[in-house]
This record gives structure tokens, sequence and C-alpha cells, in this order.
């Protein structure tokens, strides 16, 4: 009897079977026949399987790589401050590929969150087109939707995933959670296979599922899905698409879950059958403490998290913090049956190989000690940016450098620029043009252009992020006036620091203590004037000769729907648009650091992004055709009265 065709797996060694036994399988499961009954195929034996998982999260269209400070030995036995190029996708491709290289069995994953946060999302092409390209050079095995792929809308993110799954790379995209309304352009009947619940890959002669997840609550409420785009729990649709795979036989299950961190670990103990959960969304590091001792950030947790399902089966849970700063390796073993029996993994901080010391290169001697002692740290990896990559890149580069040059509105008065309002003689009175500091509004009022960045965050709050009652904008990180026709690099040297939009949820009384945080930063002991608030949709008198805590008074909130200002409710919960900077506490702001997760979202939206939305909506100029950028009315400036 002729041989059938090799299958997927090894044949085990023939078994001897009586003649009218055999007789019987040939003519039950003959070659080719119409039966073709796999029942009779001999299954695969259980092996044991060794796993590496190289994943990042939420590089959030960062590309380029960026100087970053360290703690390191330079030789001394002592450690110094030292400057470094570091992250960038070029590194991420680089070290995905040398990582891939010294292991059999490997898959590379994205856990959500590709787009948004700098121009290389909007402004070097297409929508995404920046992101797609880097993507597609390291040709991941499986991306999960994150919540900011949907900030253009089903039908923005259908066109990203055209551009991911350009030429021999088509990256499986996943997502159990979702489901896209009749009217989407992602609806299955009009994209089939577009985004898909999960994947079946096989690594080592082994069938492995990988199931995606989006944050259902965050996605529909402040990006921009189609209005009847949904999305189903994220337990319920992970257990379901567990049941679906395990009744395949497939029994090495991964979930791609973008819905962070605390998230993860208590979705993780609800499920059963799942072996490791690769995370995004909640920016987190992982990893030993000596990460915070270096100088590369605070960790919330282990690398990789070790728990336990709802059967008391192990559970890895990993997680590769932001902005294409760290390739997480995770290694994990499985056994023949398919459970966890180990896992171990790394970190790797990508950095760059010249150290500079107080803006000087380091010396050979120097060079060398450095090099030693980044390696010592177990994670802190060179890496040289990959030249492919580079490549790709390259062009999109010039596009942000051309946007740079290009003239994006036209202000006919000066935005004048104060920190601090107050008189000739107050703090920060020098930063302001003559012409500005003639006039008395400035004095009273504080700077135009701050007031203008934060009113431009409470709108585009409430068209595109879910919306907010109230912004907040400190002095100090608007950094220049405009005036003139303007460029879009003008516009960002306005915003400079290239921080993230937050959305708190805090009381009326925390909204009058975050004022109190503010002034105190500025008028109390070794007060500076960056802190000063300015609010977009509040406003209040201040005297700043007053006590600590009582300088804030007459607090008045613009009513949306009521089309009136209202006095301040202590009682009543409020959504504050605000930078991540203040949001965490930077310029003095405890009261906004002390508010719980719970309560708090990050948005992920560049400030000179948002600025920029706004004013493209601005009316256009009769005499250049560009936005017409203008000061608001006194009404909405959030110093009402200044008492130095």
């Amino acid at each position: 009897m002729p041989a059938c065709g090799p299958g997927p797996f090894p044949r085990p060694k023939p078994l001897v079977l009586p003649l009218t036994a055999l007789a019987l399988a040939a003519l039950l499961a003959g070659c080719g026949g119409s039966g073709d009954d796999d029942s009779l195929v001999p299954p695969p034996t259980p092996q044991a399987l060794e796993l590496s998982i190289l994943h990042i999260n939420d590089h959030h269209s960062t590309l380029e790589s960026k100087a970053k400070t360290l703690t390191l030995d330079a030789g001394s036995g002592q450690p110094e401050a030292v400057s470094v190029d570091a992250a960038g996708f070029a590194r991420v491709t680089q070290a995905m590929e040398e990582l891939a290289a010294r292991s059999p069995n490997v898959l590379k994953l994205h856990a959500g969150d590709a787009l948004t946060g700098t121009l290389y999302f909007n402004r070097a092409g297409a929508d995404g087109e920046a992101d797609a390209a880097l993507m597609n050079t390291v040709c991941f095995d499986a991306f999960t939707l994150g919540n900011h792929e949907f900030d253009k809308g089903d039908a923005g993110l259908k066109s990203f995933i055209d551009r991911l799954h350009q030429g021999s790379c088509k990256t499986p995209v996943l997502s159990a959670n979702v489901k896209f309304g009749a009217s989407s352009a992602l609806n299955p009947a009009k994209a089939p296979g577009y985004v898909k619940a999960s994947t079946v890959l096989e690594r080592g002669g082994q069938k492995i599922g990988l199931i995606g997840l989006t944050i259902a609550s965050k996605t529909k409420n402040s990006s921009s899905p189609d209005a009847d785009t949904t999305f189903e729990d994220e337990t319920t649709a992970a257990q379901r698409e567990i049941d679906a795979l395990r009744a395949q036989g497939i029994n090495k299950i991964i979930v791609m879950s973008h819905v962070g961190y605390e998230y993860d670990r208590q979705i993780a103990a609800k499920l059963s059958g799942v072996d490791v959960i690769v995370g995004g969304d909640s920016h987190s590091l992982l990893g030993p403490d000596t990460l915070q001792t270096t100088g590369v950030g605070t960790p919330v947790g282990s690398y990789p998290t070790r728990l336990t399902d709802k059967d008391g089966s192990p559970v890895c849970v990993v997680q590769a913090w932001e902005y294409a700063q760290i390739v997480g390796e995770l290694k994990v073993k499985f056994d023949a049956q398919g459970k966890v029996t180990e896992c171990t993994g790394t970190p790797h901080v990508l950095i760059g190989d010249s150290f500079s010391m107080g803006g000087k290169p380091a010396t050979e001697a120097q060079q060398a000690a450095l090099t030693s002692s980044a390696a010592a740290t177990g994670f802190l990896r060179i890496t040289q940016p990959s030249a492919r990559a580079e490549s790709v890149l390259s062009p999109f580069k010039d596009k942000v450098a051309a946007f740079g040059l290009t003239q994006v509105a036209m202000v006919p008065q000066e935005l004048c620029s104060r920190r601090v309002p107050g008189g000739p003689g107050s703090i920060n009175y020098g930063q302001s043009s003559a012409a500005c500091n003639a006039e008395a509004s400035v004095d009273v009022r504080g700077g135009d252009i701050q007031q203008l960045v934060a009113q431009a965050y409470l709108e585009e709050a409430n068209l595109h992020y879910g919306g907010a009652d109230i912004s907040l904008q400190s002095g100090g990180g608007v950094r220049i006036p405009l005036l003139g026709q303007t460029t879009a690099a003008q516009v960002i040297q306005v915003l400079p620091f290239g921080n993230k939009l937050f959305r708190l949820d805090i009381t009326g009384q925390e909204v009058k203590s975050m004022l109190e945080d503010g002034l105190q930063a500025v008028f109390g002991p070794s007060g500076t004037t960056g802190p000063y608030p300015y609010t977009g949709g509040l406003r209040f008198d201040v005297n700043a000769a007053a006590a600590a805590g009582q300088r804030v008074s007459g607090v008045e909130v613009y009513d949306q729907a009521a089309k009136q200002w209202l006095p301040l409710d202590p009682a009543r919960s409020y959504k504050l648009f605000v930078l991540s900077f203040n949001a965490t506490g930077g310029d003095g702001y405890k009261t906004l650091a002390a508010v719980p997760d719970a309560r708090r979202m990050d948005i992920g939206v560049l400030d000179a992004d948002v600025f920029l939305n706004y004013i493209e909506r601005q009316p256009l100029d009769a005499a250049t055709g560009l936005p017409r950028l203008s000061r608001l009315d006194l009404d909405w400036y959030s110093t009402r009265s200044f008492k130095n």
C-alpha cells in the first residue's frame, strides 16, 4: 500500500496490528478517501517546549531615539550622572533581531497603542503610516488593538491595518472583545479577517494560541471608535476564546492584553487556561529595584510577575514600559501537557554606547568603565540602531522636519507670555515684551498664550478625548509668545517638553486644593514662577499675600450644559484634562499626585499636537488664508483678579 504524504507532526513508530485490523484501517482511512477521518491519524507525541517571547507595547509613535540620563560607575567606584542616546524604534528592531537569533522558538508581539503621541503619527504622512512602516521592520507575529488605535475612528484604523499589511509582513491584528458595528469599515462583512479574536501559531511542532484584548470602557469613552462599535467585558471575551482554543486541543495560550497591569492581575485570577499575559496600556515598568537606582525609572512589579489562574495554575505576566525604550524577553518552559513549569526574563533597556558626563564625551577609560557598569545591571542593553530601520525612518524624519517649517497660523496681536500676573517689579515681569508690559490686562490676568493653551486642552478634550470640565497648564510649561505668521516649529517651541495629557476625576475640594498647591509652589518658601495655574473652564481670584491655603477665592466653573459660570461645588466630581507632568505631582501639585489610579486615565496625546489641532479649527485669516489665532475674551481668563 503506498504511503500517505507527510503530516504536520513526526509519525511515531508503526504499530504492529493484525492483518484484519490493518485492512479495516485502510478501508476507513485510505489516502485521498472521501471519509478523511482525522481520528485515525495518530496524534502528535506530547513534548515539552521552551518559548521565547519578545515584546513591546505603547510605543505611541515614538520612533526617534532621545538622550537619557543614567546613574553609572565611570571608574571612580561611585555612581555618577551620565548621558547616553537611548530608545527609538530602530533599536527595537535591532534588539528583536539579535535576541531572536539566540533562541529556537520565538514570538515577537506588540501589545497595543502603536499610535498617537508624537508628530510622527499624523505629521509625517498619512495617519500611522510611519508607525506601520517601522513595525514592519520587526514583522511582529501578532499585534493587539490598544485604545489609541481607535483615535481616528474605525475607518482610520482600517487604513492603518492596510498599511501594516503592505508587503510581505501580514501581522495578525487581534481583539477578542471588540464588536465592529454594522456601519463600521471594519465590520467582518466588509473587512473579513482584518481583526481576529485570536490566532494560532506553531513553534517547535507545538501549537500556541494568541488572544487579543482591548481596554473596553477607556476605548469607548476616551477614544473615537464608531458609535455602533462596542467592547465586551474583557474577562468574558478572553475566557470564551480560551475555551474555543482548548476545544481544538491547544494547551499553550497567551493573552495579549491592552488593559493595564493591575487589571491584568485581576483578570488572571478569573481565567482558566491562560499561561502568559503580555500586557500594555498602563505603561508599567517591571523589573528589579535597581531600575530606579540606575535612573531608568521606578518599577511597579517584578519581571515577570508570577501569578496563578482560578484553577491554581501558573500565569506569567509581563509588560515592557513605554515609548520604545524596552524590549521584554520572557522565557517560558511548558511541560508535555502544556503547563508552565518556569518563566524567567529580562526587560532590556535599550541604550547606545557613547556616554557623556557634564556635557563632555567620556574618556576612553570612563567609556570602558561605563560599558562594564551598564552590563553589570543585567538590564541595560547596548544596542546599535538597525541600519535597515533607520533607512525606513529617514523619509518620515524629513517630513517631520519639513512640517516644522510649515506656516500654521496667523497671530495678528501678540499673545503675551507671562508666567505670573503682577505689575512692574513682580516676579517674571520681564518675560513679556515691552508692548505686552504696557497692557494692564497682562498684569491682572497673566499670559495670553498660557491661557490659550489651557483653553485649547479643554476644547480638544471635549471634541476628541471623552470630555472634560476643566483643564490645567502651569505657566512655566509655556515657553514663548507668538506674533505674526507662525510656523509649526514655533508652536512646538510653545510646548517643547513633549508631555502627554491625562484625565483625572477630582472633587471640587480637590480642585481648590490643586489651585492652592500651585500658588504655594509660586509664593511659598523657595517659590518659583513655573507652577502658576492657568485653567480652562475655571476662574478664580488670587491674593498672593494671603496665607498658604487661603490664596484662592471666588472659584467658578463654566457649566457647559447650562452655558453659565457656577460656583465650584466641593462635593461634585469634575473631569480635569492635565499634563502628565502635573498629574503625577510635578510643579508641586501634590493633590493631583494623590489621586488614586481608579480616577486617572492616561490619554496619551501629545500636548503640542493638541494645540496644533486647536489652531487648525480656528477661522481663517482673510489676508494669509492661515488659521487666525487670537486672544480669548477676558471672561475666559482663569485669573479674574490678582493681588500681589
